[in-house]
């Protein structure tokens, strides 16, 4: 039976997913469009395509580095507004574009906004999640950051090839202004700091940089296949003439939404193998039908198995990362899940955007399928060390080695 205490559903967490929610909706319906956009109207090139995305990540990490600190001294309400006033300003200024570097500054802009608000949200979401829950209420917390991965994208393509530049523009900053009554609302309620005792890590901040780094090279290989459905998705549609290449985020969607509440319970249960191996196999599978494509009923197959393995392996990575340090260095902690995430969208962007620019989309999705290869064979291997060292422990004390 779970108290008071124990409970996940309280009012300050579904205001903080509804936040999140928004804030990476508005973040998606940008972050799709502006490479089409920016091909279409400004005539940029295939490398200042990648730069719409890349430099808005790299921008966004540098904010982060910040935001951890001020985090830590207890700032995240000014990190809230602050960091929505900056966004709603770029987005107010794509409108006024009218060259490809203007867009690229504005898009620096918007990626230093983002990543103030971006690290504040989580930090405070596992705030109040029972430490005992922290898998599952992750899981159903990165279920709003997922279901923006797949939303976003899907109303931000509608808008551009239907009302417009103008109409997406607008709807975008409408959707950010939406965090601020919810925002103020939780300034007010939610407890100054997290009362759950620390988990012990050896007393160094050395010690928690090891923690992390496994994580967060694992997150950054993952992202890289999705920097380049961010990217070139909408390009690759009109190279295999799909007219309706948006569907892939709505049916990666609904994978993502079937599988988040049970990864989180199978991470509490099993931990993060569980989810990461298999995922990292879906990951592959799905890039490789996407890659073959050729008609909108076969992005079904396609995204159903990618929703599938980054839905479960993108909370894991997080939850991990969270319970790896003390309660008052969570801002750190998300902060860098969140930075490795964008460095490898960027990473990505720029390296499979120049596989593109000598091959063809559908080759450069088939590289991709090499992040998440990479990322399988690093945790095998790290898994593999950790149980024969453990093996090695046991058998040096005298003790039968386990089976």
């Amino acid at each position: 039976m779970i108290t008071t205490s124990e409970s996940l559903w309280t009012k300050s967490f579904v205001l903080l997913t509804l936040c999140n929610l928004l804030l990476f909706i508005g973040l998606q319906m940008t972050l799709s469009t502006l490479p089409a956009y920016a091909e279409a109207t400004l005539q940029a090139s295939s490398f200042q395509i990648s730069l719409v995305t890349s430099l808005f990540a790299l921008s966004a990490i540098a904010s982060r580095l910040f935001s951890a600190k001020a985090m830590e001294k207890g700032g995240r309400n000014l990190l809230i507004f602050l960091g929505i006033a900056i966004s709603l300003t770029a987005v107010a200024g794509y409108y006024w574009a009218g060259s490809i570097f203007t867009l690229l500054l504005l898009r620096m802009l918007f990626g230093i906004g983002f990543g103030m608000t971006s690290t504040a949200f989580p930090t405070m979401a596992s705030d109040v999640i029972p430490i005992r829950r922290m898998g599952e209420g992750m899981g159903y917390f990165g279920l709003s950051t997922s279901l923006a991965m797949s939303a976003g994208p899907l109303i931000g393509l509608s808008l551009l090839q239907g009302p417009g530049f103008g109409s997406l523009l607008l709807c975008t900053a409408a959707v950010i202004a939406l965090i601020l009554p919810f925002g103020y609302r939780l300034a007010s309620t939610l407890p100054s700091r997290h009362t759950e005792p620390p988990v012990e890590l050896g007393g160094s901040r050395a010690g928690v940089s090891r923690k992390l780094f496994l994580p967060c090279l694992l997150n950054f290989l993952l992202s890289i296949s999705y920097g380049g459905l961010l990217g070139f998705l909408a390009l690759f549609g009109s190279e295999a003439h799909l007219e309706h290449v948006a569907y892939f985020f709505l049916f990666n969607a609904v994978a993502i939404v079937f599988v988040r509440p049970l990864s989180g319970k199978i991470y509490d249960r099993y931990g993060p193998a569980a989810l990461l191996i298999p995922g990292s196999v879906f990951i592959i599978g799905g890039l490789i039908l996407l890659s073959f494509a050729s008609t909108t009923a076969a992005l079904f197959p396609a995204a159903l198995c990618y929703g599938i393995g980054f839905g479960s392996m993108q909370p894991s990575l997080q939850t991990w990362m969270i319970q790896s340090v003390e309660p008052r260095q969570r801002g750190m902690a998300n902060g860098m899940f969140l930075n490795s995430l964008d460095l490898g969208v960027a990473a990505g962007s720029m390296l499979l955007g120049s596989i593109a620019l000598f091959t063809s989309y559908a080759v450069m999705y088939r590289f991709s399928t090499l992040a998440p290869a990479l990322l399988l064979l690093i945790y095998i291997t790290i898994l593999f060390l950790k149980r024969r060292r453990s093996h090695r422990t046991t058998e040096a004390w005298g003790e039968p080695a386990s089976k």
